[in-house]
């Protein structure tokens, strides 16, 4: 009997067919996705026991898909594990230790799988601490607030926060530029 459906977000097939292959047979229904948006919409269907997440996808990103699963308190139960083949792409966003999921660096052999799995399914039950994501979106100058958070400030205070935001995110910009050149001049070096 099927006891556990496990959603495999993940735009390559191979990832999607070696976790199916992975896990005990008889145990798991694993329900699989090729981008975040079809994933998004099985999270929301579906009654799962684990979410397994590629950071990144095409239509909606891992990252996305996350913010999505961290604004709802039902999806929040749900154990997740986050796959990337570069730590540094979800450190970037979500910083550790990662208390909210489990990370699992690809590519990965069974016994890892396992241990991920495991580890994710515990720190759900001990209950993720609630998230309050203030700003998910700077465009437009316009902040995307969770909203089941109430917030009472000046919009004159909202406006200089945006503007912050914005000035924060050109430095990141020119630092990754900087970065960049860094890494291709050590490269040239190197040859």
């Amino acid at each position: 009997m099927v006891s556990n459906k496990v959603l495999v977000i993940d735009d390559t097939t191979v990832v999607r067919v070696k976790v199916r292959e992975m896990l005990p047979p008889g145990n798991f229904d694993v329900l699989e996705a090729k981008d975040g948006l079809e994933g998004l919409n099985l999270i929301r269907q579906e009654k799962l026991s684990l979410i397994m997440l590629d950071f990144l996808l095409p239509k909606m990103s891992g990252w996305e898909v996350f913010q999505q699963i961290q604004s709802q308190s039902e999806l929040r139960k749900i154990p997740l594990v986050i796959m990337s083949g570069r730590k540094e792409e979800v450190t970037e966003k979500i910083s550790e230790p990662f208390e909210n999921f489990e990370f699992l660096g690809k590519p990965f052999d069974q016994k890892q799988l396992i241990g991920a799995i495991k580890s994710a399914m515990a720190k759900a039950k001990q209950g993720r601490p609630e998230q309050t994501p203030v700003a998910a979106s700077t465009t437009d100058n316009n902040v995307t607030v969770n909203p089941e958070v109430s917030i009472t400030s000046s919009p004159t205070e909202i406006q200089e926060l945006n503007e912050k935001i914005v000035k924060m995110q050109a430095e990141i910009d020119a630092l990754k530029k900087q970065l960049a050149q860094v890494v291709t001049f050590i490269k040239q070096k190197i040859k």
